[in-house]
Order: C-alpha cells, then sequence, then structure tokens
C-alpha cells in the first residue's frame, strides 16, 4: 500500500507531466498559427497578381477585338464617303479601352447612317462627312443652273449633271433627274468626298 507520502509525489509528477504536454500543444499550435499567418498572406499576394494579369489580359483582347472593329467600320465609311476626319489607329501611341470602344459606336452610327442614305432610304440625307452645302451648290449652279430636273441630250441628268454610271456608283438608282434634290445634294456630296472636284473638271474648278 502507498503511504500518504509515496501518493502526494506520484500526483505532483502526473501535474508536472500534464503541464509539459500542454505547453508543448500550445507552443505547436503558436507555431503553426505563425505558418499559417505568413500562408495566407502568401496566397493572398498571389491571387491578387493572379488577377491583376488576367484583368490587364482580358484588357489587351478587348483593345484587339475593337481595333480589328474599327478598321473594318472605318473602312466601310471610306467605302460611304463618311469617314472621320481623324483615324483614331493612325495616331501614335495605342488609344486608351474607353477612347476606342467610344469610337466604335460613334462610327457604326455614321456607317448606318450612310448606308441608309446611300440605299436610298426614308431618312434625311445627309451630306457626306467634310463636304459643304455651298461648294456643292457652286457645283450645281454652274452645271444646271441649280436645276435638280436638268438634262442634257448628252446623257447627263440633274442639279449635278450625272451620268446614269457614276450616280450607281454612289448608290443612286433610275434617272437622277427624277430624284429628290436632298437625294442629290447628298450622292454628289459623296462622290465628291471619294474624288474631290474632278468628276466635274470645269465647274468643280
Amino acid at each position: 500500500m502507498l503511504s500518504r507520502t509515496h501518493l502526494a509525489v506520484a500526483a505532483s509528477a502526473i501535474g508536472l507531466g500534464l503541464g509539459i504536454v500542454a505547453t508543448a500543444f500550445a507552443a505547436d499550435g503558436d507555431q503553426r498559427g505563425a505558418r499559417g499567418g505568413k500562408a495566407r498572406a502568401g496566397e493572398i499576394d498571389l491571387l491578387e497578381r493572379e488577377g491583376s494579369e488576367l484583368s490587364r489580359a482580358i484588357d489587351e483582347h478587348r483593345t484587339a477585338e475593337l481595333s480589328g472593329r474599327y478598321r473594318e467600320l472605318y473602312s466601310e465609311a471610306r467605302d460611304l464617303g463618311a469617314e472621320p476626319e481623324r483615324n483614331l489607329l493612325a495616331a501614335s501611341g495605342e488609344p486608351r479601352l474607353p477612347e476606342l470602344s467610344d469610337a466604335v459606336g460613334e462610327l457604326r452610327e455614321d456607317v448606318d447612317d450612310a448606308s441608309d442614305a446611300s440605299a436610298g432610304g426614308s431618312g434625311d440625307f445627309a451630306l457626306a462627312g467634310g463636304v459643304s452645302q455651298a461648294t456643292l451648290d457652286a457645283i450645281a449652279a454652274c452645271e444646271s443652273g441649280g436645276d435638280p430636273t436638268a438634262v442634257n441630250a448628252a446623257g447627263y441628268y440633274g442639279k449635278y449633271q450625272f451620268d446614269e454610271g457614276t450616280w450607281a456608283s454612289v448608290g443612286g438608282t433610275g434617272n437622277p433627274a427624277e430624284a429628290s434634290e436632298a437625294e442629290q445634294d447628298m450622292r454628289a456630296s459623296m462622290l465628291y468626298a471619294q474624288a474631290g472636284s474632278s468628276p466635274w473638271p470645269v465647274c468643280g474648278q
């Protein structure tokens, strides 16, 4: 049988052992917690870097996509005599994405308007960009006295004395002298935007 002294010594030993184990677990937990904190910080840095790279890649892809669309629209607008005075992609430096996005939208509207006018739609017959009504009126005054119904026996018709082939080349149909004056103005402006005054070698001077 254990004496009281032996029991006291045994209890003290057990208590000391439990304290050592508890201290060891606490220390290990602190170390794992410290390591875990570092890992979490590293993971956040990595995610932020990857997110930034992904965002940049998306912007670059979108810029390339919009640049290609802008080139297509600019070519269409040029063919319709409605290209803007400034080619955004011809300027030095790469355009910013918001600026490019706005330019594509505006150019799309210009092409749509010019296409509708070229097809003889019911909308307004707006003049091609960069061509003034005063310039056209001076040509018309010389060619026909400004008469949209004028007919020349040599095969020239209307206010600007179009022949039928030239009229068709700017989207006109039928007899130019039978088209409205507004349509004749618009198609003359398209021709002027494409070829300058050369279609009117005398009156365009």
